[in-house]
């Protein structure tokens, strides 16, 4: 992204690396926000997609929001996975653009787009035909066969959607990407219009009920990829690399580069939305009020997640930046001051989940249906629990960010294991199922899982800066540290 060419003077650099007290937080506090506000906003953007289709849906009833929830949990699981796997071609092309190897950002665009279009048909071809096993995973019948209608539709938007984040990531490592933010707002405005033009059926068209929502957000994808190839067409410098030989050409070497470091950071984003997606398929054999109020429940949460997520990759380019200089004082004061961010942020959010949930829930539901009471109810519960929740999840989140920052990226995949999988999805189990708490059994487990994965990847993180800064300062490190 744009934000990514911040100069090294605005940044946490290395001449302050000593320096302490009240000045220190504040510099480096505007140096933070100043990088993380512009990745905030595009993330808002973006989440604002997967907002105005909940919005839309929660106007048609319980099953129609499970059953797309259901979907779109399922459709984001592998998007997420697929993006993951693209994310490290940003760094391989700036890379190459430093050591000016043209030939090399021409090979890693073409590998981005095969690793892309992989993904895009496998992922695709998985949701068409998981529809039927969801049954068996203990889903409502009636959801299910909705949830199916809405995959068939929905999967073949995997292919535009991930040929665009390799574009996006391929521009960021150029330092030229384009107007992501006013792309991604466009797309914001069609998508509004579409739903409602599609759902109930305007200008000649068939009314196609909550399917319209599926046409919507592949039509969407397809045209915001289109949009980010004429940007690029209309750049000079951008054109020569899309237009080059090399673009289309096979390179085993980029193709395998873009796997390596793309398939940790893949693995990563996958143990997190898998961990979300198999407690939603657990709180889906609770019941449909249950489901439909997890899928909102997911949308606001995932909302604020979108603060984090900035402050997370804000953080960590200014860590790399301080590690590269070897200041590692620096890079730990970076991650702590990122970290703080996100606490700050997701409590004063917290304080308007616990002052108005109904109202916030209502945004999302329209109390107006029938058999929305009971769901708005049971989702304004759910708020209170997120309060607390999204503190641990930002933590996480940043803390991902921040070892990768210190250039760990299987730490992170370790940790999610454990903290996710080992902790948070057997304690969701136990209190939602087996404890027969129901859905608020099921998201204390997952705030359970969260605030382990947060505080395992934070202890990571700070000894591992410790050992580097010790490194870089000649002092032997216990081999038992080294592992």
């Amino acid at each position: 992204m744009s934000t990514e060419t911040t100069s090294t003077t605005e940044s946490a650099g290395t001449t302050d690396g000593a320096q302490t007290g009240a000045g220190w937080w504040m510099r480096n506090s505007r140096a933070l926000l100043k990088l993380a506000l512009p990745l905030i906003l595009t993330n808002f953007a973006y989440v604002a997609l997967t907002t105005v289709d909940i919005v839309m849906l929660g106007r048609l009833g319980a099953v129609e929001i499970a059953a797309a929830g259901l979907a779109i949990a399922l459709f984001n699981q592998l998007r997420t996975t697929g993006t993951g796997l693209v994310t490290g071609v940003s760094n391989l092309v700036a890379e190459a653009r430093v050591q000016g190897d043209r030939q090399r950002v021409g090979a890693l665009l073409f590998a981005g787009f095969f690793w892309a279009t992989v993904c895009g048909v496998v992922f695709g071809a998985a949701l068409l035909l998981i529809g039927p096993l969801l049954v068996l995973l203990g889903q409502d019948p009636a959801v299910v066969d909705k949830a199916g209608e809405f995959l068939m539709v929905l999967a073949p938007g995997m292919l535009p959607c991930l040929w665009f984040q390799n574009l996006r990531h391929f521009t960021t490592g150029l330092k030229r990407p384009g107007p992501l933010l006013a792309i991604t707002l466009a797309s914001v405005g069609v998508t509004i219009g579409l739903n409602y033009v599609l759902i109930y059926g305007k200008f000649g068209l068939p009314a196609f009920g909550f399917v319209g929502v599926a046409i919507a957000t592949v039509t969407v994808f397809l045209l915001s990829f289109l949009a980010f190839v004429a940007v690029i067409l209309r750049d000079g410098v951008l054109r020569s690399y899309l237009t080059s030989p090399d673009a289309r050409r096979w390179n085993g070497d980029a193709v395998r580069a873009v796997w390596r470091l793309g398939l940790p950071i893949s693995g990563t984003y996958a143990s997190e939305a898998g961990f979300f997606s198999v407690l939603t398929l657990v709180i889906g054999s609770l019941g449909v009020d249950a489901l439909a109020a997890q899928t909102v429940l997911n949308q606001i949460v995932y909302v604020v997640f979108m603060i984090s997520a900035g402050l997370s990759h804000a953080a960590s380019i200014h860590i790399s930046e301080a590690g590269g200089g070897n200041d590692y004082v620096t890079a730990r004061r970076m991650g702590l001051l990122g970290t703080a961010w996100g606490v700050i942020a997701t409590l004063a959010i917290a304080v308007v989940y616990l002052a108005i949930p109904n109202p916030i829930v209502s945004l999302f539901l329209s109390t107006e249906h029938a058999g929305n009471s009971d769901i708005v109810a049971l989702t304004a519960t759910g708020l209170l629990i997120a309060a607390l929740m999204q503190v641990f999840d930002a933590v996480q989140n940043i803390g991902n960010g921040i070892l990768r920052g210190i250039g760990d990226t299987a730490g992170p995949f370790r940790i999610s294991l454990v903290g996710y999988w080992l902790i948070g999805l057997p304690a969701g189990y136990l209190l939602g199922v087996s404890a027969d708490w129901g859905v608020e059994g099921v998201w204390i487990g997952q705030t359970i899982g969260l605030a382990a994965t947060a505080a395992i990847l934070l202890v990571a993180f700070l000894r591992r800066v410790d050992r580097l800064h010790r490194t870089a300062a000649g002092t032997p490190v216990p081999e038992s540290e080294l592992s």
